[in-house]
């Protein structure tokens, strides 16, 4: 395997067109995604969008673990501590969204094969694909609210827009979802085995199909697939805990639904660990997450992604986050001291100054 953080192929199809593979390169930092990345990703995509030899793109990650655990939060705390570097950040968020707008609008079928962790900045990546796999090894988080961001890379556009309130839960908590989660909530289209990779992988190249109708060859395949992997996936927690959710999450204020959250005494494991999660998480981050859920579902994919730029480079000022990403990946203390000790004590102008 090649030494690049991304490693891109091209495979010939029966039907004399290719398949863009590319991979996520760097298994040891579970894919962390990087600047590097982002600029060797953006502008391949760009070419095999507009190559006509090319009918559709595939992209993954490299080894077991991830695909994806979310964007190089290292290099962005590196970014806030020295402001000379601000505008490493910058460049981050900037670019890394416009990939992500590049993946919702693609006009190829593109496949995200998401096995293993999908976080984060991996979720951005997926979350937009027109054929989006999560496997018995998918764990779909946005868990930001541990170190003082909020649900970036475009998920501030589907949370408003998840069965009930459940988004809201879920951005408010950082809550591991498994594959039927992921697909109950929009985050994923087929639920496969992930050991059936190479087979559907040989199943779409094989397909004369392909050359003419490639979005229609793929859907079959990958539905053939997943009606061969429903031994193996568990079922969605947040489908079963739907009536849960619904009522921790039935307040006005935000300040109710934090109590009720984190007041959660029933007996779903995960559950009791999203209720901890939250407990433990900044109320910045909540308050941000609150805001986003509430304003974004008026807003149009590009509006949100513009609205997320600014307000993620605002996070890289006022510091919340450069103290989360410390307590949590730099001291590893794991004891933040956010700004803010409870929700009651926010001040409205602190969350106002994030969308000046």
């Amino acid at each position: 395997m090649s030494n690049h953080p991304v490693v891109f192929e091209e495979h010939g199809t029966a039907g004399g067109k290719k398949i863009g593979v590319a991979r996520l390169n760097q298994p040891k930092s579970l894919n962390a995604l990087t600047l590097e990345m982002i600029r060797m990703l953006k502008p391949q995509l760009e070419r095999w969008q507009e190559d006509k030899n090319i009918a559709a793109v595939w992209l993954e990650g490299v080894g077991e673990k991830a695909f994806c655990a979310g964007g190089d939060v290292v290099f962005l705390y590196e970014s806030m501590i020295n402001k000379h570097r601000l505008n490493d950040g910058i460049s981050f968020f900037t670019e890394e969204y416009e990939l992500d707008y590049l993946i919702h609008r693609y006009r190829k079928p593109l496949i995200v094969w998401g096995n293993g962790f999908v976080m984060g900045g991996g979720l951005g990546l997926m979350a937009g694909a027109s054929h989006r796999v999560a496997t018995e090894a998918s764990r779909v988080a946005m868990p930001e609210i541990t170190i003082g961001l909020y649900p970036d890379v475009g998920v501030s556009w589907f949370l408003s827009r998840m069965p009930g309130r459940t988004g809201l839960f879920i951005g408010l908590t950082g809550i591991h979802l498994n594959a039927k989660d992921a697909r109950f909530v929009g985050l994923a289209d087929r639920c496969i085995q992930h050991s059936l990779r190479d087979t559907v992988m040989e199943a779409i190249t094989s397909d004369n199909s392909l050359a003419s109708d490639p979005g229609a060859c793929i859907d079959a395949h990958l539905r053939d697939a997943e009606d061969r992997s429903q031994s193996v996936m568990a079922p969605s927690v947040i489908r079963e805990e739907y009536d849960t959710i619904d009522s921790l999450t039935d307040a006005t204020s935000l300040s109710v639904i934090h109590k009720q959250i984190t007041g959660y005494k029933g007996e779903s494991k995960p559950l009791q660990k999203a209720a901890s999660t939250l407990a433990a998480g900044s109320p910045t981050s909540a308050a941000l997450v609150w805001r986003q859920y509430q304003e974004c579902r008026y807003n149009s994919l590009l509006e949100v992604f513009e609205k997320e730029r600014k307000l993620s480079l605002r996070c890289l000022e006022k510091g919340e986050m450069a103290e989360g990403v410390r307590a949590l990946l730099i001291d590893k203390d794991k004891q933040p001291r956010w700004r803010y000790a409870s929700i009651e004590d926010l001040e409205p102008s602190w969350i106002n100054n994030f969308y000046e």
